[in-house]
């Protein structure tokens, strides 16, 4: 009977580690997405991966700013065409589950230009809108 119970145990925890990393995997994908579309110069695309509301916070180096809108348009004036978009990559550090509803992930990005490299870090707060993950809030720096 014991090892019956410790087999139960063994499933369920594999289950529950299980529907982590799914998430995990949805949300490993979604930054795949973001670097493929940026990669090729689509800025509309990257900002698919993001909340499509007003109360979208993006903290970068020029301060604090809400809303997806305003988001994209800041990445177009700073990255208006390929020279000045480079290649994106990310180099995620960690992905941590905070609730069933959020996640936090923490990484470097680089972008390689032939105007001169840009590198720095990034915290991602996502959250399950929907049933899909999306970047609430995005402090680059």
């Amino acid at each position: 009977m014991r090892k019956y119970y410790c087999l139960l145990i063994t499933l369920l925890l594999l289950n529950s580690a299980h529907a982590q990393s799914k998430d995990e995997q949805e949300i490993r994908g979604l930054l795949n997405i973001q670097t493929e579309a940026w990669n090729h110069g689509n800025i509309e695309a990257f900002m698919q991966t993001y909340w499509q509301s007003d109360s979208l916070l993006f903290v970068g180096k020029k301060g604090i700013q809400y809303g997806w809108t305003n988001t994209l348009n800041n990445y177009k004036k700073s990255y208006p065409d390929a020279t000045a978009m480079g290649q994106l990559h990310f180099n995620i550090l960690q992905v941590k589950r905070l609730s069933a509803l959020y996640f936090f992930v923490v990484g470097e990005w680089h972008l390689q230009r032939t105007i001169g490299n840009l590198d720095g870090h990034y915290t991602l707060l996502l959250r399950k809108i929907k049933g899909h993950w999306l970047i609430v809030s995005d402090h680059s720096s």
